[in-house]
């Protein structure tokens, strides 16, 4: 077992420290389930035994109607009447055939069994009857909940199910003026008090610290914190996983464990044919006695090894701690390495993971980071969860739909960087898509197109098709924009939207005159993280040396991506007569002085009268004239 516990409040608090999707962060707040409440004794009456609850809202013990323990619970069959006696125990025996799972789903329908004992509600001082029903596990809290069905909507459908009495407790603020009946439905959120007694009136967080100092004063409850996060159960009986460096060693008296020292390390598995299961319940390894039995390295006394092995979390959970130092033979990762990589400054993978690899690798780090082997308390500063690609009818690829796509086929169709770029334009990629064999084609020629910018179809270098011609103000503008655009989309992983930009800023190109050599090479360097292999050819061809991945990302000037001039529309009676190229923010009088001077506007109003002119500022003029 791996006391996980012990760092739940901290896998909580670093969350903090965190760039990850909100959802994910809340799926592992709800996983290790802190809850702030109070812990409260309910007498059972005729008996000297005590029931403790563990309840996140303290200030609704006066409408606790009645109680439900887990079947599980050591105190049922202390309590159960004699009268109830065999119906407690037919539940029992019905409910152990089930999962927890099954146990807290979302069914309406609940079961229970009535024990035939009462509580005191410490609250009323009036007896509520004791239940036991399956949906309360004695494995989360104390294994008994004090039932509050007017605010609770489980204890709610419960009530109802099995006619158990419903007290309303806590009123909505916006419903205080209203007349108390039979609730239709329970109220769960916060409130004010009443028919509470002494917390009449408070708000529901003034109400919980009043009734946790009550229970304190009468010595009958407790403020506490409880979590739904368990210890991690780390063993598992199979052949595959990393064996645990324990052996038993035999001293005559008996077996006691004992760690194997670190120069016995690694354990390895034993080289089998089969390794079937033992048949026993324990791990195919217990079988195979030459790797079992074995002789303690330090006193030579024989010993036999635990054949237990770690599951899949044990390497999944660091791996990529490894990637940094892949042959370091003395250590996970060498200091040195740790502070140049670490942590992962983006994390790209599944939403299936949130509250196992992810939560686990979290865990695993925060253990090495006490240790002093990782600087940093948590592994990866940002994580984004990628969308599904589909087959082209819209499902989920799969051999047995036969809508599997073969990345080799691709490649040898149209190359690995039209796949790349490709896959990268699908859409955006958080929500995947479909795959569209139509698509790919446009992207290729995308590429193709950029590379006769530079060379010709045999790949030599064409020095005819590039000039040092500078660039027109809107080829200049449009590649600042793009430069900023892609810039930007990478940082957010638009990638799919920095495409589009690039194929914007390439059409601004003309592809019958030699094309300007600031924008093809600043083409090549936005293009290179989507393709690099072309990029990396094309730039050796513009008569650069070394890698285009050791040239600087492009910058763009905010001055030069303004738009000086706008093109306006001149209407008459809706009908486009002329455009005009004027300054951008000219005012209304000079668009209606333009309007009126245009000669084309002037031939189609003729003999008729202006009657009004509507003015669009930077878009249009419409003459109205009849």
């Amino acid at each position: 077992m791996l006391r996980i516990t012990a760092y739940a409040d901290r896998l909580l608090e670093d969350l903090n420290l965190l760039d990850w999707p909100s959802s994910t962060m809340e799926q592992q707040r709800n996983w290790i389930g802190k809850s702030i409440g109070a812990e409260i004794d309910f007498a059972v009456d005729g008996h000297d035994a005590k029931i403790r609850v563990f309840t996140t809202r303290p200030d609704t013990l006066f409408g606790a109607t009645y109680m439900v323990l887990a079947p599980e619970h050591p105190l049922v069959k202390e309590i159960s009447t004699e009268a109830e006696k065999t119906s407690v125990e037919n539940y029992i025996e019905q409910v152990a055939r089930k999962s927890d799972l099954e146990r807290t789903g979302t069914e309406k329908k609940k079961t229970g069994v009535f024990t035939g004992a009462y509580a005191i509600n410490p609250a009323t001082e009036k007896p509520i009857p004791i239940w036991i029903a399956d949906y309360v596990l004695m494995s989360y809290g104390t294994g008994a909940i004090m039932s509050v069905p007017g605010h609770d909507e489980r204890d709610f459908e419960f009530a109802k199910q099995f006619g158990i009495a419903i007290a309303e407790v806590v009123k909505n603020s916006a419903a205080l003026s209203t007349e108390y009946s039979v609730l239709s439905e329970p109220y769960t959120g916060d409130g004010i008090a009443v028919n509470s007694g002494f917390l009449d009136g408070l708000a529901t967080s003034d109400a919980k610290a009043k009734m946790i100092s009550w229970l304190e004063d009468k010595g009958i409850g407790t403020k506490s914190i409880k979590y739904k996060l368990r210890d991690w159960l780390f063993s598992r009986q199979r052949y595959w996983g990393e064996p645990f460096p324990i052996i038993y060693v035999n001293d005559g008296d008996g077996e006691y464990a004992k760690v194997l020292p670190e120069s016995s390390l690694p354990i390895t598995l034993p080289e089998v044919k089969s390794y079937s299961p033992s048949g026993t319940g324990e791990s195919p390894l217990a079988v195979i006695t030459d790797w079992v039995n074995t002789t303690d390295p330090e006193t030579g006394k024989p010993a036999k090894r635990e054949t237990n092995t770690m599951p899949q979390w044990a390497g999944s959970s660091w791996y990529y701690l490894r990637y940094a130092d892949p042959k370091n033979s003395d250590a996970l990762i060498s200091k040195e390495n740790d502070a140049y990589w670490n942590p992962v400054d983006l994390y790209i993978g599944g939403n299936e993971h949130a509250v196992t690899h992810l939560l686990y690798a979290r865990f695993w780090h925060k253990i090495l980071f006490d240790h002093g082997i990782v600087h940093y308390p948590e592994p990866f500063k940002r994580l984004f969860h990628q969308g599904m690609l589909l087959g082209e009818n819209g499902v989920k690829m799969s051999k047995s739909l036969g809508n599997v796509v073969n990345p080799d086929d691709v490649i040898t169709g149209y190359g690995a960087d039209t796949l790349r770029m490709y896959l990268m334009f699908l859409g955006p990629l958080e929500q995947g898509g479909p795959w569209n064999t139509q698509g790919i084609a446009g992207v290729h020629r995308f590429l193709n197109r950029l590379w006769r910018f530079v060379a010709n179809d045999e790949g030599v270098t064409d020095a005819q098709r590039i000039t040092d011609t500078p660039l027109t103000k809107e080829q200049e503008r449009v590649m600042h924009q793009t430069i900023k655009k892609v810039g930007e989309d990478i940082e957010a992983l638009r990638l799919n939207t920095a495409i589009s930009a690039m194929m914007i800023f390439m059409n601004e190109i003309p592809s019958d005159t030699p094309a300007p050599k600031e924008a093809i090479e600043t083409l090549v360097k936005l293009t290179a993280p989507f393709a690099p292999h072309i990029a990396e050819e094309l730039w050796s061809h513009l008569g650069n040396e070394g890698s285009i991945f050791d040239a600087a990302f492009p910058k763009y000037n905010e001055a030069k991506m303004t738009v000086d001039t706008v093109t306006v529309v001149l209407q008459v009676n809706g009908k486009i007569r002329d455009k005009l190229e004027v300054p951008v923010g000219l005012s209304r009088e000079d668009l209606e002085k333009f309007a009126s001077s245009s000669e084309r506007v002037q031939k189609h109003i003729g003999d008729m009268q202006i009657k009004k002119m509507i003015v669009v500022p930077n878009k249009l003029v419409n003459v109205v004239a009849g």
